[in-house]
């Protein structure tokens, strides 16, 4: 029975190890199957990426080997850019040139890596011997500087044992030790430097003037022609210098409108410091000139000529690539002869004015004419006199146009009338009483004179304050009771302000020009203070801004964008003939009121200028004016400590014609005319006889 079993066993053990030998043998022969599937996918995926790295390989190496070729010849060009490219001229209305260029020659080193001091020293003594450069106004610590590069053992000598000692102790640096060296070397040193060893070191002074890197001028004017060829023929021994042709503005009606055409940056100086980042960032090389004010900064991007590329050949020899090109040129709104007549007539107004009693503060004087309808500026100019010992000087004050901000007086009173209607303080026709206003504890505020029994017409024509004043306090909610104090509502304020910033007062106007003022805000929101802000006796505003008021009332109520640029050309053809752009007119706003209201201001400007009226004779009567004059009380600091000390009467004025159909506005301002100080009352009439003046010499020109 046991071996019976036993034999059961070793029979079943027999077959359990079958079993697992062969299921391991088919576990084996699975997992071999797949591991030779997977090699075969693998090898598959191989195969197939080699061949398309091999079409690709064709493809490139073959079929497009001309192309890459072409690539990897263009990748490794070495580009440079030549000398910066004349800018684009500039032309007025009628075409007439009043910016262009011309070349100049110009004798420049750059310095060269490696090179040494001793080397620049035999340099300068080398170029000294071929051109002649202006060394009188050459520095003492100049001629020191050179003397102490050419005898190095000599200037350490001049340094006591104890100050090398503080060198070492850092209690002196080298610039204090340089600076010892100087102040010791007396003219006994410099006793055997000739004329050629100062013109040398003038040279090696401006081989060295600013940045390392950048361009020396070392001659720009009266350059002769031989010293030019010689520079020119022995550049190559010369190392770093080198002739080239520059260029320079040009102004063929000299310094009119000078100062708004703007300036250009130099060779030497290049891209302005402050500028430097924003023109980088443009593509704009450290040494490029460009525009750094007014006219020439603001369309710098019209003006900026091409420059020449060249390719850089192996043998260092220069081929070009792409030939430069003058700027793109540019016409200006402004009538450059009227532009002329207008400063030479400020000009003559401001000596002859100075000769009259009670001017001693009055200064300057701005005019400006232009389109209603478009924006365009004809003409603006603003000249400063200057007392000069016995003389009179005058400079140029056209930028105050847009930055000189004054008390304007009643030319304002349009729309303050605007303000009036539109919120039912001034009803059309309302007749008032020109009686004086009194405010408890406050003097009496009156019109120059009292003028009876007035309508919202006769209020503009004869220059009402009080009128003025009884609408403010109607839009402001007060309640005016004669010398008893009077509570407004503060939020007149802001209407008056806001339908002022619609006619372009207190605002911004847009003129196309880097900088512009917005003028004084007041702050104090008193009831007297809202009085004097309805008669312009509060906030300033600038001429610019006056301009901009009269074109909005002249052309039906559109704030229009003043602007200097009427359009671009290319320069490539010949002149003006390429057309790029053109510069249409641009409406800001419309001021929001009804058209019989503007119609009823416009009406009354009419009749300030008609017989009886504030600015009767003002214009041309056969023009057909309409306008508005100024007189208003202005604060100076006399002495210039910082206090404003001095009270003073500014005049302005602003009108156009035909009132039918405007075509032009007039624009004068003229600050601190007068004064309070003397007995004397007189006043002159200045601002009156330059807007005389300037309407004649438009309407002579524009018949």
């Amino acid at each position: 029975m046991k071996k019976k079993n036993n034999y059961k066993y070793k029979k079943c053990r027999k077959t359990n190890v079958t079993n697992v030998k062969y299921s391991y043998y088919k576990k084996y022969k699975n997992i071999k199957e797949t591991i030779e599937k997977r090699y075969a996918i693998l090898i598959g995926i191989i195969i197939f990426i080699i061949c398309g790295l091999a079409l690709n390989l064709f493809f490139v190496q073959i079929i497009q080997n001309e192309y890459y070729v072409r690539r990897v010849q263009t990748l490794s060009k070495r580009i440079i850019e030549g000398s910066s490219a004349p800018r684009g001229r500039i032309y007025d209305r009628n075409h007439r040139l009043i910016v262009d260029n011309k070349p100049v020659k110009i004798i420049y080193y750059k310095k060269e890596a490696g090179i040494t001091t001793k080397e620049e020293i035999e340099l300068a003594y080398q170029v000294g011997e071929m051109i002649d450069v202006n060394y009188k106004n050459i520095g003492k610590n100049t001629i020191k500087d050179f003397w102490l590069k050419q005898n190095p053992e000599l200037g350490n000598k001049k340094i006591k044992d104890e100050e090398w000692r503080k060198l070492k102790e850092r209690k002196l640096t080298l610039d204090d030790i340089n600076k010892l060296k100087l102040e010791r070397i007396t003219d006994e040193d410099l006793k055997e430097f000739t004329d050629k060893d100062i013109e040398a070191a003038y040279i090696y002074y401006l081989m060295n003037k600013g940045y390392s890197y950048a361009e020396k001028i070392i001659k720009k004017e009266n350059i002769t022609d031989e010293e030019y060829a010689l520079i020119s023929e022995n550049a190559h021994l010369l190392k770093g210098f080198n002739t080239r042709l520059d260029w320079e503005r040009v102004y063929p009606y000299g310094n009119v409108f000078r100062t708004i055409l703007g300036s250009v940056s130099t060779s030497e100086s290049g891209l302005p410091y402050e500028l430097k980042d924003y023109y980088l960032a443009k593509g704009y090389s450290l040494d490029d000139r460009v525009g750094i004010s007014y006219i020439e900064y603001q369309y710098e991007e019209y003006l900026r000529g091409e420059k020449n590329k060249y390719e850089v050949l192996s043998n260092g020899e220069y081929k070009l690539l792409k030939e430069g090109k003058r700027g793109n040129d540019i016409v200006l709104t402004i009538d450059i002869e009227l532009q002329k007549a207008v400063e030479e007539i400020i000009t003559q107004e401001l000596i002859k004015t100075k000769k009259e009693p009670n001017t001693e503060y009055y200064n300057r004087s701005f005019v400006i004419i232009a389109e209603p309808n478009t924006g365009e500026i004809l003409a603006m100019a603003g000249k400063q006199i200057i007392i000069d010992g016995k003389d009179y000087k005058i400079y140029d004050y056209t930028p105050g146009i847009v930055t000189s901000p004054v008390v304007v007086g009643s030319t304002i009173k349009g729309a303050s009338h605007i303000v009036g209607y539109n919120t039912g303080a001034l009803k059309i026709g309302e007749v008032r009483n020109d009686a004086c206003i009194k405010i408890a504890q406050t003097p009496l505020k009156c019109s120059w004179k009292y003028l009876g029994t007035l309508n919202d017409l006769t209020a503009l024509k004869y220059s009402s304050n009080t009128y003025q004043f009884n609408t403010a306090i109607k839009v402001g909610k007060g309640n005016y009771r004669y010398n008893q104090p009077l509570s407004i509502d503060t939020k007149a304020f802001d209407i008056y302000r806001n339908t002022f910033a619609e006619f372009g007062l207190g605002v911004k106007t847009r003129i196309d020009l880097p900088v512009e003022s917005l003028g004084y805000k007041g702050s104090s929101t008193l009831a007297g203070h809202l009085l004097d802000f309805a008669i312009g006796q509060y906030d300033t505003y600038t001429p610019i801004q006056l301009s901009q008021y009269i074109g909005t009332i002249a052309n039906g109520g559109y704030r229009v964008q003043p602007h200097l640029l009427k359009a671009v050309y290319d320069s490539s053809g010949k002149d003006l003939t390429n057309l790029i752009l053109t510069v249409q007119p641009k409406v800001l706003n419309k001021v929001n009121t009804k058209n019989e209201y503007l119609e009823r201001v416009k009406e009354g400007f009419r009749q300030v200028l008609m017989p009886g009226g504030t600015g009767y004779n003002i214009l041309p009567p056969n023009a057909k004016p309409a306008g508005k004059t100024g007189t208003s009380q202005s604060f100076i600091d006399s002495d210039g400590d910082g206090y404003i000390d001095k009270e003073t009467i500014s005049n302005t004025f602003v009108g156009y014609a035909p009132y039918d159909n405007p075509i032009v506005t007039f624009t004068v301002v003229s600050p601190d005319v007068s004064h309070y100080e003397n007995r004397s009352s007189y006043q002159t009439s200045v601002n009156r006889r330059i807007t005389n003046q300037v309407a004649k010499k438009f309407f002579e020109i524009y018949k």
